[in-house]
């Protein structure tokens, strides 16, 4: 670079004999010595932090055997070797992840590694059936104290430096591999850092015991943790694992036998009559924790519905997804601490940016992984729940939209807990309104940027318990003679609109299910609901015949909602509500957020109404009007307000022609019929503390009722009471 800066200069030099030319040219000049410098330097940091996690592997390997901590295999999965926050060193032969590209190393293997789901470490294909069992024990029941698990510092799982960048025993920086500088170790459990050279001396101390840091209250203590005789019960592991483990097995294959001629290729594709069998005994053999089936015999699933899934070969096909069935081991809680108040985590794979495997790998090392779990088609929130049943005081963090903690909140309920668990949210959905009021921001980049998900869990663990009214929806269809002829119900926690916004709200869905590859993230997600804003101002040219297919239900619905008035009549609390002739849409609120954050009640706007304020917990709905579509976009962006038109406890919406309705976002066509809301009782629901004095008010009060009824001071009911009146005294 620096030889391509001295021509410059002689070019323009040459070209330009006045000054300014040559001033250009040495700006340049400078520029590319400047670069080179920065490259030069990140080149040096590169391989002097590899010779720094060498040096942390080998200190390691001499003291390991003295250590004397509970180990665990590896639990590998495939996953890209530049993926997100992903580490960048082996873990068996601590070289580059990235191979570098050349003729005869074109394939996908330079891109794909394994990474083990509970610790975070990575390896080659090649190097992860020889990686030492190293991993951190989920379960030690029966030992005494938990031992910190020293390992290579592969990645920093804080990206706050000065939060967690000093030597937890001498308080040195640990953060910059200097030439005489210390390598460092970190816990596997408490996140703590140390440099090699002050780990006897801590031994000495402190006998390597683990308090397991900061996040000690939310971490199920693998002492709490049983390991029992599995029997009969079946487990459902996802596709993801099953397909890596069969891309390992097909290169495995590709390496060892492609010389002897076993495989023949197919328009350049391996293929073998006994590669899924094999693939599927390789991950029975090869994943920790698994055991290996007793027969060859096909397995029946079954669902807790009581549906019976048919499998072939212990496979499971549903929705273009598969599980397999097979005997793994089966885990018990026992021994908690009567104060223990640990976090059980429902992670959603499927909501907004699709963050779910990031997510499930960051809390297992965040957390212990037993007490994470993923939420799929066969996989509910009941198998969670169900393992937590005996613990008395817990909490829930849902991670995704609101749809999912709608699924984890009915759940809970039909759990019937004593004291039930009070519900924060990691938010990864569209709109994210409940996440908004509930102070956890609109998405998962608020966290992302503020130290990670270390961040959150503190926030978890210092939130206010409040409360959230939950709703009934009875819908009710009439046939043509006028009699009832089905009814349903549904809940709802956030809205329900009828008219123009659950028409926005039915076309993204049906564009979402046409065009699934349009809405890999939170961000394309709102982009796409806004297209579909626009598209609905214009006549029908060539867009909007390109986007969705349903024209018929699009010419219904359009006629529909100018129609409103005429079709549709509003009845709260046994009175009839005038609908103003201008209306295309009633909006239902339980929350003070709509459409991503829109305040359609206005609490802190003055009113010539005398409609009271609005609030989540004082059992009572809103309704309000809007003019279309382009009124919604309006009020979005802050330059006009909805129509208050009535407050009451039970909402009842008449429709004579089918009508376009939402539900917390989830669409559908309404026929001819009533749409009845009632109140269906409370639920608790974690708000983040905000920095007024309130906020943290609510905090210390919310400990002081749980530490109340943990020493028998009130009961659960006595303590439900309490905070009901707190959550209404402070909102």
């Amino acid at each position: 670079m620096i030889a391509l800066g001295i021509s410059l200069v002689r070019v323009l030099a040459s070209s330009n004999d006045d000054y300014g030319g040559s001033c250009i040219a040495w700006l340049i000049t400078a520029a590319l010595g400047f670069v080179t410098i920065v490259y030069v330097l990140i080149k040096w940091h590169k391989r002097a932090s590899q010779k720094w996690v060498k040096a942390a592997a080998k200190a390691k390997k001499q003291v390991w055997k003295k250590l004397n901590v509970p180990r665990s295999s590896h639990l590998w999965i495939e996953d890209l070797a530049y993926g997100q926050k992903q580490p960048s060193t082996c873990c068996v032969c601590l070289t580059s992840l990235v191979l570098p590209y050349n003729g005869s190393n074109a394939s996908s293997c330079s891109e794909w590694v394994h990474c083990c789901v509970v610790c975070g470490a990575a390896a080659h294909f090649y190097c992860s059936e020889f990686a030492a069992k190293d991993c951190k024990c989920i379960a030690q029941a029966g030992s005494c104290h938990v031992r910190h698990h020293w390992s290579e510092r592969w990645f920093n799982m804080d990206e706050s430096p000065e939060m967690n960048a000093f030597c937890s025993y001498c308080d040195e920086p640990c953060g910059v591999p200097f030439i005489d500088a210390s390598p460092t170790w970190h816990c596997l459990w408490c996140q703590r850092l140390i440099h090699v050279k002050c780990h006897s001396k801590l031994s000495k101390e402190s006998g390597n015991v683990c308090d397991l840091g900061p996040l000690r209250r939310s971490i199920l203590s693998p002492l709490c943790v049983k390991e029992v005789d599995g029997g009969n019960n079946l487990s459902l592991i996802t596709g993801e694992i099953i397909a890596s483990n069969a891309r390992r097995q097909m290169r495995s294959k590709q390496r060892s036998r492609g010389k002897q001629g076993n495989i023949r290729t197919v328009n350049g594709k391996l293929q073998d009559p006994t590669t899924a069998n094999r693939s599927l005994d390789f991950l029975l053999n090869g994943l920790a924790g698994l055991r290996r089936c007793r027969s060859e015999t096909n397995i029946h699933c079954l669902k807790k519905n009581g549906r019976i899934k048919g499998t072939l070969n212990g496979l499971m096909h549903d929705k273009g997804e598969t599980a397999i069935c097979q005997q793994v081991k089966k885990y018990a809680l026992v021994d908690l601490a009567q104060d223990a108040r640990p976090l059980l985590v429902f992670i959603n794979s499927k909501s907004g940016g699709q963050l779910g495997p990031y997510l499930r790998r960051t809390l297992n090392m965040l957390l212990n992984p037993v007490q994470v779990f993923e939420l799929s088609g066969f996989q509910g929130p009941e198998i969670g729940l169900e393992l937590f049943s005996k613990v008395r005081y817990f909490r829930v963090l849902v991670c995704g939209g609101d749809g999912t903690v709608s699924w984890v909140l009915d759940a809970i309920e039909r759990h019937n807990f004593e004291s039930p668990p009070p519900v924060a949210i990691l938010p990864l959905g569209t709109g994210n309104d409940l996440s908004r009021v509930l102070q956890w921001g609109r998405g998962f980049s608020m966290f992302d940027g503020l130290g990670g998900l270390s961040t959150l869990l503190q926030d978890i663990d210092h939130a206010a318990v409040t409360m959230l009214d939950r709703w009934k929806v009875n819908i009710r269809e009439d046939n043509s003679e006028g009699y009832m002829e089905k009814e349903q119900s549904k809940f709802m926690m956030n809205y329900l609109g009828i008219g123009c916004d659950a028409k926005l709200a039915y076309e993204f869905h049906v564009t979402r299910q046409e065009n699934p590859e349009k809405f890999s993230s939170q961000l394309e997600n709102f982009n796409q609901f806004h297209i579909q804003a626009v598209i609905s101002l214009v006549p029908d040219i060539v867009g909007r015949k390109m986007l969705t297919a349903s024209e018929g239900a699009r010419d219904m619905m359009d006629r529909a909602c100018s129609d409103l008035p005429w079709q549709v009549w509003l009845e709260v609390d046994g009175k009839d509500i005038q609908i103003p002739k201008d209306c295309e849409g009633l909006i239902v609120l339980n929350i003070g957020s709509y459409m991503g954050g829109v305040d359609l009640w206005q609490n802190d706007y003055e009113h010539d109404d005398d409609f009271s304020f609005q609030s989540m917990q004082d059992k009572m709905l809103e309704v309000v009007s809007v003019r279309g579509a382009w009124h919604l976009g309006k009020l979005q962006v802050g330059l006009s307000q909805a129509m208050r038109l009535a407050q009451g406890k039970l909402i009842r919406i008449h429709a004579s022609s089918s009508f376009p309705v939402q539900i917390d976002g989830e669409p559908f066509i309404h026929q001819p019929g009533c749409l009845e809301i009632v109140h269906d009782g409370q639920v608790f629901m974690l708000r983040r503390a905000s920095e007024e004095p309130r906020g943290h008010a609510a905090a210390i009060m919310t400990e002081v009722l749980a530490d109340a009824e943990c020493k028998g001071i009130i009961n659960a009911s006595q303590k439900k009471l309490l905070l009901q009146q707190m959550a209404l005294n402070l909102s």
